[in-house]
């Protein structure tokens, strides 16, 4: 553990710590406590000095602590979560257990972060992730399914974090084909697959969960779309460590009945949350921009569009929400 990290551990609970007592516990003069809290600058903590006091973060933090999350699941899907690994920071948690998948790491793995630095969404965009602040969280399955027989697998973890959501106390929810969980048309979460396999199977996914829970503003005029948090859509602070716990306990059981019955049982929750559902929505391919009337997806996970009056399926594009008149 990081000298700057074990910092974090003791500044956590906003309160003034002096720098004396700070290099007490960690064993450091204070000169060596000042470069470690210069070496908070790459967070995005903001650190309060006051004279005669000492420092404080300018808010608590609830850092993520495993036997937190694992409290927070239950009985029925602990057992599948082989190994919980908590990591101050990252380049990106799906990149960490995509690598550890390929040394062999075993099915039920999780890699969560309090920051990441090259954070992945969809279409090579950066996900966004200020330390501390929200949740990246990845889970490997290893499914005895072709890869061509995960089509419909995201839209099933859009419906597990739909349910997670629920879970402490956040219902306003709704999924936008095919990946991503808005609030009043502005995104919450984001979810991304990397699939590893033969084209005859088996396969592995890692399986990527970006939920915002209390977005700094200085980080979030850093993203090119409208979003939003969970502080703000429930107006209260939201535990990470008991959502992520949820998210793992819904997690493990959708991927669990979905390598064994596939996308069809959890068709109907994603059409009651389906945000496009009746709209006259743009889809952007390629090669070219669709529009037509959004009819939900098929049991295969596809959108499917009513275009110049025929029915058109499509697997791959981004999906933007327009109201026509």
């Amino acid at each position: 553990m990081s000298f700057p990290y074990q910092l974090v551990r003791l500044l956590a609970d906003g309160r003034f710590h002096s720098g004396e007592a700070l290099g007490a516990a960690l064993g450091m003069s204070r000169g060596g406590v000042w470069k470690a809290l210069r070496g908070l600058d790459g967070t995005g903590l903001q650190l309060h000095p006051v004279r005669g006091k000492g420092y404080r973060l300018a808010r608590p933090l609830e850092l993520l602590d495993v036997p937190a999350i694992r409290a927070a699941m239950e009985p029925s899907t602990a057992h599948h979560l082989t190994c919980i690994e908590v990591h101050p920071e990252l380049a990106s948690t799906s990149d960490h257990l995509r690598s550890q998948a390929q040394r062999g790491a075993p099915s039920g793995s999780v890699c969560i972060a309090e920051q990441q630095h090259a954070g992945r969404g969809r279409h090579g965009r950066v996900w966004i992730s200020p330390f501390g602040a929200n949740l990246y969280i990845s889970l490997l399955w290893r499914f005895l399914l072709p890869p061509a027989a995960l089509g419909g697998l995201s839209l099933a973890v859009g419906v597990a974090l739909v349910g997670a959501l629920r879970d402490v106390g956040v219902d306003s929810v709704e999924l936008k084909w095919p990946n991503d969980v808005v609030c009043g048309g502005r995104k919450l979460a984001g979810i991304l697959l990397d699939l590893a396999g033969e084209s005859s199977g088996p396969c592995s996914a890692v399986i990527g969960v970006g939920v915002n829970v209390e977005m700094p503003a200085a980080a979030g005029a850093r993203i090119d779309q409208p979003w939003t948090d969970l502080m703000a859509v429930a107006g209260a602070p939201v535990s990470r460590n008991r959502l992520a716990g949820r998210v793992l306990h819904r997690l493990a059981l959708t991927a669990e009945r979905f390598a064994r019955e596939g996308f069809a049982p959890f068709l109907d929750e994603w059409r009651e949350v389906d945000a496009a559902a009746g709209k006259t929505v743009d889809l952007l391919l390629p090669d070219r921009t669709v529009s037509g009337r959004a009819e939900g997806v098929d049991p295969d996970g596809a959108l499917v569009l009513q275009i110049d009056g025929e029915r058109h399926r499509f697997v791959a594009g981004e999906l933007r929400l327009r109201v026509r008149p």
